[in-house]
């Protein structure tokens, strides 16, 4: 006999949240590592001490962790899901009947006390530490990468030049971008900056790119990594340029020098971070680069190059003289430089009764150009040869696999804040989810992980 459910009303309920929530849950390991107790010593100076008290600022980190750890990108779906959801009320400390803030409590507290307290930092900042104390993470071996993210912007509306965006009745993100351009960081040396090819009218910050199919604004979260644990060490937002990846890579090992003391022994990367600047860059920090040196100079070198018949490789470098030599013994006297490249002129002494002056050059004398960070290329270029930076360019790969578990499975193909702070915030919470997430499986792994 089929049977039938039949509701009845009970007068009084025994119900404990804490047995609601299995010992294998996710958050219930992520709460046992995580430490939030200074979150209201480092925002009291951002609140008044007089007015109606207003919600937790532990609160909306917690519920904002939530939200990254199972992918939930809408504020307001997180507060919906948060107020249903028995163990997301258990981590955020809500209880039964604690009352899930508005959505747009984050809006304002984002672009507010969080913003200028700078806690979404912080909190990552402090999450490292922890993993550095713990040995659960090191600067001896890590990678450098760089990967594109869409920006919340419609390709279609977008400007020529930036000069066309409007300055009186801008949205945020527009006036942030003009704010930000008298604060942005001078290029790197042997960079060549083009003006961009299309600005976006909502997100001028973000960057034209057609790295994937058709052309759209991005970001480029650019992130360093721990090789052997894939603990995420340090995340920066640049426009989605090739040449803003060396330059957030450097942000990014410096601030782990400043705020951790540590400094990278080994550091690894794609083509795109072997210039000879930054190459010595690295090498002046006691860094070794274990990145494969961009062959050729810059374009800049090959315009100028002559249409000579002898390759470049045929002349031999001399240190002690700073000149180069020919295959016939002549001397190239260096030129003024012209930033990275010297240039070194033949004698037309020498080359007019030169035996070999047709296959040499067509003028009357012969110039070689030579980056200034040759010594640090050719060092480098000995290096690849090694079984360690092999195995190093197979360990690079983590990073790209770190991406890929980033915008899939944790839903991060695409942002939803504007401006180049509100990709860096979004950055900033990926990857301390992840770092958590780290750390759950590697402080119990004795049992999966279930939620």
């Amino acid at each position: 006999m089929m049977g039938q459910q039949v509701e009845q009303a009970a007068l009084f309920y025994e119900f404990r949240l804490e047995e609601r929530v299995p010992e294998g849950h996710l958050l219930r390991r992520v709460d046992a590592i995580l430490d939030l107790s200074f979150v209201r010593e480092h925002m009291a100076p951002h609140y008044s001490t007089i007015g109606r008290p207003s919600v937790c600022p532990e609160l909306m980190v917690r519920m904002l962790l939530v939200g990254y750890l199972y992918g939930l990108r809408s504020e307001r779906r997180l507060c919906e899901e948060v107020d249903l959801n028995l163990a997301y009320r258990w981590f955020c400390r809500l209880g039964l009947e604690g009352r899930v803030p508005d959505h747009s409590t984050f809006t304002k507290a984002r672009h507010g006390r969080f913003r200028d307290s700078g806690l979404l930092r912080e909190v990552f900042e402090r999450l490292v530490e922890q993993c550095l104390r713990a040995g659960l993470a090191s600067v001896e071996h890590v990678a450098v990468d760089g990967s594109h993210v869409l920006a919340s912007a419609d390709p279609y509306r977008r400007v020529a030049r930036r000069d066309e965006l409007p300055r009186e009745a801008a949205s945020r993100a527009v006036r942030e971008y003009w704010e930000g351009l008298d604060e942005t960081a001078p290029d790197l040396e042997g960079v060549e900056r083009t003006a961009p090819k299309h600005v976006s009218m909502t997100d001028p910050a973000a960057a034209w790119s057609i790295k994937h199919g058709p052309g759209r604004f991005a970001y480029g979260l650019n992130a360093v990594v721990d090789t052997a644990s894939g603990i995420i060490l340090d995340v920066e937002a640049a426009p989605a340029r090739l040449g803003d990846e060396p330059k957030a890579s450097r942000i990014m090992v410096e601030r782990l020098r400043k705020r951790h003391g540590l400094a990278p022994r080994v550091l690894t990367a794609d083509k795109a971070y072997g210039s000879g600047p930054h190459l010595a860059w690295l090498r002046d920090r006691g860094i070794e680069a274990h990145i494969r040196v961009i062959e050729h100079l810059e374009r800049h070198e090959r315009r100028r190059q002559t249409a000579g018949q002898l390759p470049r490789s045929a002349f031999t470098y001399d240190a002690v003289f700073d000149s180069t030599i020919c295959p016939q013994g002549a001397r190239l006297a260096a030129t003024k430089g012209d930033g990275s490249i010297v240039q070194y002129v033949s004698s037309v002494k020498d080359c007019r009764p030169c035996p070999i002056r047709a296959g040499c050059t067509s003028g009357l004398r012969r110039k070689v150009n030579r980056s200034r960070y040759e010594d640090v290329r050719q060092e480098v270029l000995a290096r690849e040869a090694t079984p360690t930076f092999q195995a190093s360019l197979r360990l690079r790969r983590r990073i790209e696999r770190l991406f890929a578990c980033i915008k899939h499975n944790d839903g991060l193909h695409r942002l939803r804040l504007r401006g180049l702070r509100g990709a860096g915030e979004q950055f900033l919470l990926a990857a301390t989810a992840r770092n958590l997430k780290h750390m759950a499986m590697a402080l119990t792994r004795a049992e999966p992980i279930s939620g």
